[in-house]
């Protein structure tokens, strides 16, 4: 086990002192553990904090807590969605507020923890007590996905005709999803139309390098689409100033993967504690205690009744945090 005393400059988010206080095995001191690392020993149950064990990343620690890493200690009691954490459910669907740090689906074998499906699923056999007695695993549908560190609503279906209704619903892009999200510097309203690509020349999703690419505030459209491209397109719209970034409301006309994050890094802005694709960006990166994006509301045409249904989730505490911090 190995132990350290919070100094003066890490208080703030556990992971960032974590990395800091125990470099890997090997490494020089002044050189910190990776960021997966870190939260992979906070969600494994191998940090305590003042003697008492911690397994959320941004949980805030103090100046003169002790900190200490037991890399043996055994994982703790898999994770449970609370009745909080549902925000609606009917026997065809079921949206629930997804925290951060839980992936949607298990991304590869590395994956710690339970995944957002598993816990969903828990939550219906509990609910369903004779289906948890018979270990009936509950029917359940993806139909889109939201980052692992991305907070907020996300849609399950629950039946075969609710799948293939709000899937439809997805690929017609008649699904309204509103994100809430604090961007460095300050960032204008406008449309980013782009044609986005696996690999955009630098081993990163990107948009392709097109004549008559859309370019933030343009709204304009490429004049034709790359091979291997999808087009994806984004209205951004200010919602507050803050001191070096801006908290802005990012509406998906499209919903490609990592869409508002690589738009908004290509166009000068990347979101707080994006670590994948700000490499680009020549501004000093603000502190925050993980990726600064919420998916604050939800709406579609509920596959049995046609009703149109959306819901609202109000910004993260950790987010709000962030954006008091930076208020001038």
């Amino acid at each position: 086990m190995r132990s350290a005393v919070v100094p003066k400059g890490l208080e703030g988010p556990l992971d960032r002192a974590v990395r800091s206080l125990f470099p890997s095995p090997g490494e020089p001191p002044e050189r910190p553990t990776s960021w997966g690392a870190a939260r992979a020993w906070i969600a494994q149950g191998k940090i305590r904090v003042g003697g008492q064990l911690v397994t959320e990343a941004t949980a805030r620690v103090r100046v003169g807590m002790e900190v200490s890493l037991d890399e043996r200690a055994r994982r703790p009691r898999d994770a449970e969605l609370s009745d909080g954490d549902v925000v609606h459910v009917d026997p065809h669907v079921i949206v629930v507020a997804k925290p951060p740090g839980i992936s949607t689906v298990p991304y590869d074998e590395s994956e710690t923890g339970p995944t957002l499906d598993v816990l969903v699923r828990d939550w219906i056999g509990r609910r369903g007590r004779g289906a948890a007695r018979t270990h009936v695993r509950p029917n359940l549908g993806i139909v889109h996905r939201l980052d692992k560190d991305t907070s907020g609503l996300l849609v399950f279906t629950r039946t075969w005709l609710a799948k293939q209704s709000l899937a439809g619903q997805f690929r017609r892009h008649t699904v309204h999803r509103r994100y809430l999200a604090i961007a460095h510097g300050r960032v204008t309203a406008g449309t980013i139309r782009t044609f986005l690509a696996e690999d955009r020349g630098d081993g990163l999703r990107g948009s392709a390098r097109a004549q008559g690419r859309g370019r933030l505030g343009s709204g304009a459209a490429p004049q034709r689409a790359p091979p291997g491209t999808r087009e994806a397109v984004t209205h951004i719209e200010p919602v507050e100033s803050l001191d070096g970034a801006t908290l802005v409301a990012c509406r998906l006309e499209t919903g490609r993967t990592h869409q508002i994050r690589i738009h908004l890094s290509e166009s000068g802005h990347p979101v707080l504690g994006e670590r994948v694709y700000a490499r680009r960006f020549t501004g000093p990166l603000l502190d925050a205690p993980r990726l600064m994006l919420h998916a604050a509301e939800l709406g579609f045409v509920h596959p049995a009744t046609e009703r149109e249904m959306r819901w609202e989730l109000p910004l993260p505490a950790d987010m709000a945090a962030v954006a008091a911090r930076l208020r001038p």
